[in-house]
């Protein structure tokens, strides 16, 4: 029987996907990958939003390599390749969005996986690396678009080469995550933003996962080209029933996320719950 090492629960609209090798800090094997692929597939046919997580005390240490010396070595059998982008891919380029709700170690291959998310958030124990370089190998899930995207090149080549390790804050100001939360805290959140987030007119947010890198892959005047097409394509009778309920005032207004200097750290309460 094959071991379980991705776990899959429907929450409401809601895909939750959790990684299930805790003993081994969620290292990543190709088998662990093939399920994550399959889960991640089904979140997408079935949710309209997803949470990526680690059981345990990690998100991932990356790469299982007692695995991958069996393949590097002389004449080992090696996978083929590009296997952990086409996951990526369908992760950061698919219908729906994926929040990564991350602790401890999110480390190589973890971290390529949290920066195929759409939204990352880490809790206070959460601390971020790559050290492709001390281990002889180099980033080969899409860290060296997608991380280098999210802290540019001078910030990714120092951890690279020196093996720096970054705290969840210095993850936060690096752009590695956009929310950093109390110990134990991230997947609770991670649910309650992804339950909002499904709450959005879908159209949206598959405008939002799929138009915004892409334009940000564009040149200026290409960019406002495809952001116009989009917007047309975007505008729908729902879009419509959507503003007519806040003209009519059954649609909540943005508000002030604080009432006073003391809360302006805080996050609204509705940033984790649905309304």
């Amino acid at each position: 029987m094959t071991e379980q090492l991705i776990t899959y629960e429907l929450a409401g609209e809601v895909a939750l996907v959790g990684l299930n090798r805790p003993k081994k800090r969620n290292a990543i094997t190709q088998e662990l990958a093939r399920q994550l692929r399959q889960a991640v597939f089904r979140g997408t046919e079935e949710a309209k939003a997803g949470v990526i997580f680690g059981h345990g005390d990690h998100f991932s240490a990356g790469l299982d390599l007692a695995v991958a010396a069996e393949w590097m070595k002389p004449g080992g059998s090696k996978p083929r390749r590009g296997g952990a982008n086409r996951i990526h891919d369908l992760i950061a380029r698919g219908p729906i969005p994926w929040f990564a709700a991350l602790r401890g170690a999110c480390i190589g291959g973890g971290l390529e996986l949290a920066a195929a998310c759409h939204v990352r958030l880490a809790d206070e124990t959460t601390f971020f690396a790559l050290p492709e370089a001390q281990r002889g190998i180099f980033v080969g899930g899409g860290g060296s678009v997608r991380v280098q995207r999210l802290m540019g090149y001078a910030r990714m080549a120092d951890l690279m080469l020196t093996g720096r390790v970054l705290t969840a804050a210095e993850g936060e100001r690096a752009n590695l995550c956009q929310y950093v939360v109390p110990a134990g805290e991230a997947l609770k959140r991670a649910k309650g933003l992804a339950a909002c987030t499904a709450q959005n007119a879908p159209l949206s947010n598959w405008a939002i996962c799929n138009g915004l890198p892409r334009i940000n892959d564009m040149s200026h005047e290409d960019g406002l080209f495809v952001e116009g097409l989009i917007g047309e394509s975007v505008a729908s009778p729902e879009g419509y029933e959507r503003a007519k309920a806040f003209i009519e005032h059954r649609a909540n207004k943005v508000n002030v996320p604080y009432k006073s200097s003391d809360d302006r750290n805080k996050p609204a309460a509705s940033d984790y719950e649905p309304e």
